[in-house]
């Protein structure tokens, strides 16, 4: 029986974006895979280059594809007329579920004992993008939107998540005590979903508590499901514990299309340095090994990644002496060596 050829389209993006996906193309081209890449355009350059951060042209390829690896972008806060395009892709696509593991390396960064996953409503909230001036300029008014048809799925995305990973706790974030209609509705939702899941506990936990308990004892969380805003910003914080932006991963997930992307952002004081840290690039490839039915392989690139950080073979942000090409060649190596 041949093989089959996964299709992945390659979305670079401004600044180190491009350095550390092509780490991650290299790593994947190292496994016993078949592979056929696309790039497309994406970002603020793609803004200069054609007069649009997000091309019809990237998002028929995204289309196309059976997975997405994006790098970063660069998104300018006062040029007007200009928007996202992760959020507009995100929206476009109904990439509607953002994994965001978090997990303890044997590192001096990294905090033990943490094993947890933010699963992050992707498409809504005070990102919809509804927003106004009123008053002359002197009063702005974004809106929070919540759906019911939003929150159930997102909610049960984070219970089924959890059976797959052995997890027997859900803890649902919002702040329903004073955003009572919008957090109202998703805790509703939540606490009608639940009881459908006799296996897993549900916990819920007001956003401001959560991130104190994320610093006072984040080895108590498994699965962290959350609206789009208080998603973010609890996920970025937690990846703090595990040594930082550059080992942080995500995907985000639709019926028909999944983006892997790291957390971090493009960074451009380090574009063209071949310093960034390529781990979280990697790491999003593993996710979207896993996202192929290919968990196995998954699984060896997050073993690979955790002996190279267990042994100092990572970039300066972690302490070590690598560049981003050395660093992206260390984890190869060492995929080699189990494989």
């Amino acid at each position: 029986m041949s093989q089959p050829v996964y299709r992945v389209c390659l979305l670079p993006g401004d600044g180190i974006g491009g350095e550390v996906i092509s780490q991650a193309q290299r790593l994947l081209q190292a496994l016993p895979l078949q592979w056929e890449f696309e790039s497309g355009e994406i970002g603020f350059g793609a803004y200069q280059r054609l007069g649009s951060p997000l091309p019809e042209a990237t998002l028929a390829a995204i289309r196309r594809a059976d997975a997405t690896l994006f790098g970063a972008v660069t998104t300018p806060p006062n040029l007007a007329g200009y928007a996202s395009p992760i959020l507009r892709l995100r929206q476009t696509l109904d990439l509607y579920a953002n994994i965001r593991p978090c997990r303890s390396f044997q590192h001096p960064s990294s905090r033990q004992g943490i094993n947890l996953v933010v699963v992050r409503e992707n498409t809504e909230d005070l990102y919809s993008g509804v927003e106004r001036v009123e008053d002359n300029g002197n009063r702005a008014i974004s809106e929070m939107i919540i759906t019911r048809r939003a929150s159930e799925r997102i909610i049960r995305q984070a219970f089924e998540l959890a059976r797959q990973l052995g997890f027997n706790k859900v803890t649902v974030v919002h702040k329903a005590n004073v955003l009572r209609e919008t957090c109202g509705l998703f805790r509703k939702v939540a606490l009608e979903i639940a009881p459908n899941y006799p296996d897993v506990a549900m916990q819920e936990m007001l956003v401001d508590t959560c991130a104190m308990e994320l610093v006072r004892q984040p080895e108590q969380f498994q699965v962290i499901v959350t609206t789009n805003l208080f998603g973010d910003i609890l996920s970025d914080e937690a990846s703090m514990l595990v040594g930082g932006l550059g080992v942080a991963c995500s995907g985000n997930i639709g019926k028909n299309s999944a983006v892997f992307e790291p957390v971090h952002g493009s960074a451009p004081n380090l574009a063209g340095q071949n310093k960034a840290n390529p781990i979280a690039a990697i790491l999003s490839a593993a996710m979207l090994l896993d996202y192929l039915e290919q968990k196995p392989l998954g699984d060896l690139v997050r073993q690979a990644v955790e002996a190279c950080i267990a042994h100092n073979q990572v970039t300066q942000d972690l302490g070590g002496i690598l560049n981003t090409t050395e660093a992206g060649e260390a984890v190869i190596s060492e995929i080699r060596r189990l494989l």
